[in-house]
């Protein structure tokens, strides 16, 4: 049996010593001695979680205002597509869910890529003769903000960089600084439809680009890219030699006079992420069941990527296992009446909104082709009382009770974003109450002048 002897030698005023001595099998060796230490708390929190953070909250947290209160609150700005309850999901959805929790064989672990069943749907699902799939080329996820978070992690290490849209959602920031991957942003131009600045985005690109982030239809924009864009984007990313990470969580939400294409079907060598999900086309954002499809033809990525990913998604073991029982119903019960019933509302929204807001003095709304946004510029020489978007915003709720989000926390100033899922006669509402702001703090091209005089 081994055994220890552990001696303390302190003389006088002197720090302890702790004299260790270890008996093992009849040998006895010494471990030499150590200064004694005095035990005391120091938990402190890591440097990942000091990196991680978000532009949306810390911009609407530093924003202390109280709405009007004679005036009921209109929010345009949360991109959750349940919260006024016009958009529901379909019975056929609900069903689904019920009948998997009903049967009770989806109550326990599943492997963290997900059911090899719900793998094979998904795959069936969105595969074409363009960009086959296979069971094999699909990982579910916990909602598409994890897709995001692991292709992101398998593609990137610390000190690599992304390149990222401007503007664009903030997750993609969020995510990227917290593993310790610098963000590069590139330009999208409102004068065209949003499309991306091709030359910019490619003088972006360096020996430690890891990826171009493309997101199509775009969040905040509701921008659709044409095929012909796409081609260009895939030829700089094929230039390049820079694999692509597509969110496509709005894909196939487009309007009528608009066609989505999903950008691995244009793609003959570029090898490419593809994050989607649930939350958005079949409207339930905190079912959290999201997937990466992995588009390598030419066997770029190989197995090192796939492999990763695998091991990247034992962190959590995997996404919801009652909603995978339900996702081969889901996908393909849902009837096309709902998809086409959401898109009519949201286009005629859009329409609505695009409509009123473009009637009025120094506002510059950038129609959408889909998705669940527009973008807003604010002509901020005609609005000189405001130093930026977000105290034009600021105000707007003060005096208006209506919030947009400032595109500041899109990397944007001077534009705002509206969400266009709001109910008909809330949109109307909050159109005719920005209006009667606008009026309101409208300065010509003479009374600016004179205002900025005055400072």
């Amino acid at each position: 049996m081994d055994s220890y002897l552990i001696q303390v030698n302190g003389q006088g005023g002197r720090v302890p010593l702790l004299d260790i001595h270890l008996k093992t099998n009849g040998n006895s060796m010494s471990l030499g001695k150590v200064k004694g230490r005095k035990p005391r708390w120091a938990v402190r929190a890591s440097e990942m979680s000091k990196k991680t953070f978000n532009p949306v909250r810390a911009i609407v947290d530093s924003m202390k205002v109280e709405p009007n209160p004679k005036k009921a609150m209109i929010s345009l700005s949360l991109g959750d597509p349940t919260v006024f309850g016009n958009l529901p999901t379909n019975d056929e959805v609900t069903r689904a869910m019920k009948e998997a929790l009903d049967s009770g064989r989806y109550n326990g672990y599943a492997p963290s890529v997900g059911y090899q069943s719900c793998r094979e749907a998904v795959a069936a699902y969105y595969s074409c003769p363009e960009a086959p799939l296979e069971a094999q080329d699909v990982i579910l996820t916990s909602g598409c903000s994890q897709a995001i978070e692991l292709a992101l992690a398998v593609l990137a290490n610390p000190g690599q960089n992304i390149l990222v849209p401007r503007p664009g959602f903030s997750l993609y920031k969020t995510l990227a600084l917290s593993m310790g991957i610098e963000v590069k942003l590139y330009n999208l131009l409102p004068e065209k439809s949003w499309e991306i600045d091709l030359k910019h985005l490619e003088s972006l690109v360096d020996e430690k680009t890891a990826c171009v982030i493309v997101n199509n239809p775009s969040n905040p924009c509701g921008s659709v890219f044409s095929k012909s864009h796409l081609q260009k984007i895939l030829a700089v990313a094929s230039r390049q030699c820079v694999p692509i990470l597509a969110d496509e969580i709005y894909g196939d939400m487009v309007f009528a006079d608009c066609k989505y294409e999903p950008i691995a079907t244009l793609s003959t060598n570029v090898p490419i992420l593809s994050c989607g999900g649930l939350a958005k086309r079949w409207l339930v954002p905190g079912w959290r069941m999201g997937w990466i499809l992995i588009h390598d033809r030419r066997d770029i990525f190989g197995n090192e990527i796939r492999d990763g990913l695998l091991r990247l998604s034992q962190r959590i073991l995997g996404p919801c296992t009652i909603v995978q029982g339900a996702l081969e119903r889901i996908l393909h019960r849902t009837p096309p009446d709902f998809y086409h019933n959401t898109l009519s509302i949201l286009k005629s929204n859009a329409d609505l909104c695009y409509a009123a807001l473009s009637a009025i003095p120094g506002l510059q709304p950038v129609r959408p082709a889909g998705a669940m946004y527009l973008m807003v510029e604010i002509e901020m020489e005609h609005f000189p009382e405001f130093e930026n978007d977000v105290e034009f915003t600021e105000r707007l709720i003060s005096e208006q009770s209506v919030f947009c989000l400032p595109a500041t926390c899109f990397e944007y100033p001077n534009f705002f974003r509206v969400v266009i899922t709001v109910p008909e006669e809330m949109i109307l509402e909050a159109c005719s109450r920005i209006q009667e702001f606008c009026e309101m703090h409208y300065q010509g091209a003479e009374g600016a002048q004179d205002l900025e005089c005055d400072k």
